[in-house]
């Protein structure tokens, strides 16, 4: 009996003990997780509508905060968005926290415009450490899939995701590609819903009647053999010169896109989404099926990986000021040693596999952030 009672009293003190150290952590605001730098784009071209009204946000200290984009997600400053919400917005360092709530007692803040904006890439920290509280609810935030989704801090100002937003505004979220538009509205949006206002959408669905392939800008598809032209424009190639796998409609992602595939004799394979209204490419892929190139390391010397970059920045037309490099390593892959190399610039993510020795591009695909 005195072993059992000291066994239970021992097991009751390290709970307590484990109760005690819990509490503590959180009466001292003790961070779980540390901060992760990241790069990312300000973009102010994206226009953000609330109810129907062009927004324009600034901090504090009355400069223009523009919408930030990182990794296909738009983000919104949470300040601006608490006036909007006319709630106070607080700031506590101790538990590293910020409380929206009770009614808001001072005006919104204002300042002056940008005059002319311009899209550039920078640096921010993801915060899995800060705790948003709204009306005394701690809130948690989550993307279409499920994924836990942090704030985000830069330049002392505290972003959320656009579905975050729309959440603790308990509004909808819409996105206009043509315009580059973010909708919050009550009700249901003229626009189709959006997974962190990157999915797009210019018809309602593919249940309704499609309009018939006529000319582009009338509304109308633009039709298959116009999409075939598009991406063989792009390729640099004639339509003798490849074989077409498939030009076919289909709906994709909230929006009516020409899926088109075609190869040549030397089995490169181009595979291409093009926007079935505006004859945009959404996205492009390049690959090599059968790799015929000298036996790596017999003739030439490895490219080294400045040179990767500079060639994976050639083909696609850039300069290195213009993109913010997210890989560029050296990889064993299929029995040969390649460099992939990703960027993104603007609202574009670049990704190529470039032949160690020989230089060639292996492959190369162009995709929307938005997707």
């Amino acid at each position: 009996m005195y072993t059992t009672i000291k066994q239970r009293f021992t097991r009751w003190v390290g709970i307590l003990v484990c109760a005690v150290m819990l509490a503590g952590g959180l009466l001292t605001g003790m961070p779980t997780a540390s901060a992760a730098a990241v790069n990312a784009v300000v973009s102010p071209d994206i226009i953000v509508k609330v109810d129907g009204q062009v927004r324009t946000f600034f901090t504090v200290n009355g400069v223009q905060a523009h919408p930030i984009l990182y990794n296909g997600t738009t983000y919104l400053p949470l300040r601006a968005i608490g006036e909007l919400m006319n709630r106070n917005v607080n700031w506590d360092q101790s538990t590293f926290t910020v409380t929206l709530s009770g009614t808001r007692t001072t005006p919104a803040t204002t300042g002056t415009p940008d005059v002319n904006p311009t899209q550039q890439n920078i640096q921010v920290e993801i915060h899995p450490d800060f705790t948003i509280v709204v009306d005394g609810m701690p809130r948690t935030f989550a993307d279409a899939q499920g994924n836990r989704v942090y704030p985000m801090l830069y330049s002392g100002t505290t972003y959320l995701p656009l579905r975050a937003i729309g959440e603790l505004m308990g509004k909808t979220v819409s996105w206009d590609p043509v315009t580059h538009t973010a909708s919050l509205s009550n009700g249901s949006s003229n626009g189709n819903l959006v997974t962190d206002a990157d999915s797009f959408g210019q018809i309602s669905g593919p249940s309704q009647p499609l309009p018939q392939p006529s000319t582009p800008g009338t509304g109308s598809y633009i039709g298959e053999a116009k999409a075939k032209t598009i991406a063989l424009n792009h390729a640099g190639l004639a339509e003798n010169q490849v074989t077409f796998i498939k030009a076919l409609l289909d709906y994709d992602d909230g929006r009516m896109v020409y899926d088109v595939e075609f190869y040549t004799p030397s089995y490169q394979e181009y595979d291409y989404e093009i926007d079935a209204l505006t004859g945009a490419i959404l996205e492009f892929d390049y690959d090599v099926e059968s790799w015929s190139a000298p036996q790596q390391g017999t003739t030439t010397s490895n490219i080294g990986i400045e040179k990767a970059k500079t060639i994976a920045l050639n083909r696609a037309g850039l300069n290195a000021s213009q993109v913010t490099f997210v890989k560029a390593q050296l990889d064993y892959d299929d029995g040969r040693w390649e460099y992939e190399i990703e960027f993104i610039s603007g609202t574009w993510e670049y990704e190529f596999e470039i032949d160690a020795y020989s230089g060639a591009v292996r492959s190369y695909e162009r995709e929307s952030l938005y997707d």
